[in-house]
């Protein structure tokens, strides 16, 4: 399973979050999350819930993996998608190069004593990782682990243990990880944001870039590409921010005049409100960084989302 390939339909889920709100990770879910971390996704998920609008997109863009793991939350009977304030993806490669696997990770003040009262009605018989019990989620073959009453993991059981050996320290977990740590404290006041690493970044990159990562240029600039990292804000309109860590100045502006052509051949066939979008949005480099910056205001962006400009971005 890999979240990463769907590029910036990732960051489209950032409309689940109407609010102003910033979505941080406690220090458990960070340290739940093993160190080899491909893609993290953060959103503040109670506003996603009160509003239709952002549901109605979100069903449109969300992963096909992602919807399986909030889907396997909604319907597991527990009811602790009520109590979410917080609701994090991350995508990780497995120990011992056993493929990706994906963990949701849940913040917020669960009910946990009825939780386990229900777990005992039930019958449900856990497995024991150390002190921490996994409970059968639902009949979708998932399950889940109270790290604490305001933080649980949940996703396929060995995803779940590879959650848990994290956080107590059998295995590297994400505080390990100095590169997203650091590219993280960029962007975690924000109500969404998201964290690529360098093979997230390349796909993505090429998703983008479309005909033009068939050039000879781009395979240079794909070799060099570190990280990404996007967020979104409602404040005050539509916000959408993009940076591309390159490793070096001239790679980072070549990959903007890339991305500055794409942009002009898509100014001469798009329709009148995609190239007013396209207007909106700004390329630069600096320092060694690719930076692409958009908005609008909020009836701009819904227009845009019926446009096949938008719909070959998430596609």
């Amino acid at each position: 399973m890999k979240i990463w390939q769907q590029g910036t339909a990732l960051v489209a889920m950032g409309l689940m979050a109407l609010g102003a709100q910033a979505a941080q990770l406690s220090g458990d879910a960070k340290a739940s999350i093993p160190r080899d971390v491909q893609q993290i996704i953060v959103v503040d998920y109670k506003a996603m819930q009160n509003s239709p609008a952002a549901m109605e997109l979100k069903d449109r863009v969300l992963p096909p993996e992602l919807k399986r793991l909030e889907t396997a939350l909604k319907t597991s009977g527990l009811q602790v998608d009520k109590d979410a304030d917080v609701l994090a993806f991350a995508a990780f490669r497995a120990p011992g190069g056993d493929g990706t696997r994906i963990i949701g990770i849940a913040q917020g003040q669960f009910h946990t004593a009825s939780i386990m009262a229900k777990f005992t009605k039930d019958k449900v018989k856990p497995v024991s990782v150390r002190n921490t019990s996994l409970y059968p989620m639902g009949t979708a073959g998932m399950s889940v682990a109270f790290l604490n009453q305001t933080t649980m993991v949940f996703g396929d059981r060995e995803a779940v243990r590879a959650a848990v050996d994290a956080r107590d320290g059998v295995s590297p977990n994400f505080l390990a990880n100095g590169d997203m740590m650091n590219d993280m404290a960029a962007v975690d006041q924000r109500a969404v944001w998201s964290l690529l690493d360098q093979k997230g970044t390349q796909t993505m990159m090429k998703s983008v870039l479309g005909d033009a990562s068939q050039l000879a240029d781009y395979d240079t600039v794909k070799n060099r590409m570190k990280s990404a990292r996007y967020t979104m804000d409602f404040a005050n309109g539509v916000r959408f921010d993009m940076a591309v860590v390159m490793s070096d100045t001239m790679t980072a502006a070549t990959a903007a005049t890339l991305m500055k052509g794409v942009s002009i051949m898509k100014k001469t066939s798009g329709t009148p409100m995609e190239k007013s979008a396209l207007e909106e949005t700004t390329i630069e480099s600096s320092a060694g960084t690719l930076s692409v910056a958009y908005s609008s205001s909020d009836s701009q962006f819904a227009s845009l989302l019926s446009s096949p400009l938008f719909q070959s971005v998430v596609k």
